[in-house]
């Protein structure tokens, strides 16, 4: 399961304020295709442990980070190193895609 959940609250802290990169799955649990990369946004998060923060962020429960990026289609992945998001990807993605671009934010 994802590292964590980030909200409108802790998203400043927790993801901007990260020591080391994150990624943020932003969803919505109605969404067919979040529901289908969630098993890959699981492996990540197990498989990158201690070296990329991986969350995920209802964007139903949290409407102002998804309006403060820009979010309009789900699933959106925020990649996020010291303090900036460096790139987003939409739509499903494959856990291969995801993994090189983790590749390059933690290199």
């Amino acid at each position: 399961m994802a590292d964590f959940v980030f909200n409108d609250d802790n998203f400043n802290v927790a993801a901007l304020g990260s020591k080391i990169p994150a990624l943020v799955d932003c969803y919505a649990d109605w969404c067919g295709p979040c529901k289908v990369m969630a098993p890959y946004i699981d492996e990540v998060a197990e498989e990158y442990a201690g070296k990329v923060l991986v969350g995920k962020l209802d964007v139903d429960a949290n409407p102002q980070i998804a309006e403060m990026y820009g979010i309009q289609s789900i699933p959106t992945l925020l990649y996020i190193k010291n303090g900036e998001v460096v790139d987003r990807t939409v739509g499903i993605q494959s856990k291969d895609k995801i993994q090189d671009k983790l590749d390059a934010l933690s290199a």
